[in-house]
């Protein structure tokens, strides 16, 4: 395991946090083994972030060069962080994503709204530090994270929505470019009459949760992994249709789902350090991503 120094010599245990791990290769030119590595996670409201840089060895805190107009309100980020076109992504899941490229000496800030129509009212705020408030608004974000999700999928960043209600309405866009000007919808289909063809209805007044958006498929942009009762279920939009499906052993294990693609050159690589002297294998970056995503 390659355990990455504390922050400014602190030992406190970071609850919620959304850092992103980015790697590099030939200097951003190829597609082998990584030569170098960032990890980041985003501070004061997208102002700054905390780098670590595999050659450097160590944290620094680093100012963004926003481009574009300042957000109109603060961004609250509700799930992992994602790696796409050379930057890392922070998503809020109410309202769009900021990226960065954490390599960069003055690194540029960009921040992408969600489709027309996907964007949610900010939720009021009294801050006077009521615990209730504080609760229902946590509540509230683990809740939308249930049924949207941003994710790379055939080289696009995407962005997946299923509506809470019946008939529960899928949609599905792709951002337009690496940089983002807008997003195209690709596909819309109604879930209700596709999952219980594919032998998962959903009965009137029941219990059962609607469907939620487990994980966009890294390879298919036509497959989305659904949580549905207590199995994930596959859907392709193109054909409207079921694919497949695996039970969930445990269910209160599953609360996020993070796509994985491994490369071939996984297990023989190694994991880029400073000097370069000592590289460990670079199949323990498993061991670096669980130090990111779990607490």
């Amino acid at each position: 395991m390659l355990r990455l120094p504390d922050i400014g010599g602190s030992r406190r245990t970071l609850v919620f946090h959304h850092m992103g791990l980015l790697t590099q290769a030939d200097a951003g030119l190829g597609n082998g083994p990584p030569d170098r590595f960032a990890v980041a996670e985003l501070i004061f409201d997208g102002a700054a972030f905390e780098r670590f840089l595999s050659d450097e060895g160590e944290w620094r805190t680093v100012m963004g060069v926003p481009r574009g107009p300042l957000l109109r309100r603060q961004m609250e980020v509700n799930q992992e962080t994602v790696a796409f076109g050379g930057r890392l992504w922070w998503v809020d899941l109410t309202f769009g994503a900021m990226s960065v490229d954490p390599f960069g000496d003055w690194p540029e800030t960009r921040f992408v709204e969600l489709p027309s129509g996907s964007v949610l009212p900010a939720r009021a705020s009294t801050n006077d530090g009521d615990f209730r408030e504080l609760e229902d608004k946590v509540m509230f974000k683990e809740e939308v994270a249930k049924h949207r999700r941003i994710g790379v999928s055939e080289g696009r960043l995407r962005y997946a929505e299923v509506s809470p209600h019946d008939p529960f309405l899928l949609s599905s866009f792709a951002l337009d470019g690496d940089e983002g000007s807008g997003w195209t919808l690709e596909h819309q289909v109604a879930l209700r009459q596709v999952l219980a063809d594919g032998g998962y209805p959903w009965q009137e007044n029941s219990t059962q949760a609607a469907p939620q958006i487990a994980v966009l498929d890294p390879l298919n942009a036509n497959a989305i992994y659904l949580k549905v009762g207590e199995h994930v279920v596959v859907v392709d939009m193109h054909n409207g249709k079921v694919t497949g499906a695996s039970p969930l052993e445990e269910e209160y294990l599953y609360l996020s789902l993070v796509p994985c693609v491994l490369p071939p050159w996984l297990g023989s690589s190694r994991i880029p350090t400073p000097g370069m002297q000592s590289r460990l294998p670079i199949s323990l970056y498993a061991s670096v991503l669980l130090e990111l995503f779990c607490v």
